[in-house]
């Protein structure tokens, strides 16, 4: 078995999150999206919508964890992975440990607010009651594409 073959159901997952984060691309927001997989459903689905409420905590992991919980009446996320299209912030990170989710896929890094492995590992720290198993680089190449293509057009509008 190749590395391939063993990320492919990753790159499956994280292809339905970069379609949630072409749409917060289509509703004028960073485009970053997020699902949380349970026993191989979707049971979350999230995009980043801080312009759209005015709320800052309004990121694509949050929205995604929330609706998680919401579908499995629970606010601990065990036997879940969550994939989403950039690392995580500090909140973001901090909300994985909290919910106590079993695992981290992210696409894209984010040299200004990593906090899975780039500035800070969160989900890692031993410090903390909870670590999360990280995977990171799933369809980095395709998630970095999109948040540099959006920030290339609001250069050019501005």
């Amino acid at each position: 078995m190749s590395l391939s073959d063993f990320l492919e159901p990753d790159r499956k997952w994280m292809q339905l999150a970069l379609k949630e984060a072409e749409a917060a691309w289509d509703e004028d927001e960073v485009p970053v999206g997020a699902v949380v997989v349970h026993a191989g459903e979707i049971v979350g689905r999230g995009r980043n919508m801080v312009e759209r409420l005015q709320d800052p905590t309004a990121h694509a992991e949050m929205i995604a964890l929330t609706a998680a919980c919401e579908t499995l009446g629970a606010k601990i996320l065990r036997g879940c992975t969550l994939y989403v299209t950039l690392e995580p912030c500090p909140m973001c990170a901090g909300a994985l440990v909290w919910a106590r989710i079993d695992r981290l896929a992210f696409g894209a890094f984010d040299e200004k607010a990593g906090s899975a492995s780039t500035l800070y590992d969160i989900p890692r720290d031993r410090r903390l009651n909870h670590q999360v198993e990280v995977v990171s680089g799933v369809e980095g190449e395709r998630a970095a594409e999109l948040m540099q293509a959006f920030f290339r057009k609001r250069r050019i509008a501005l």
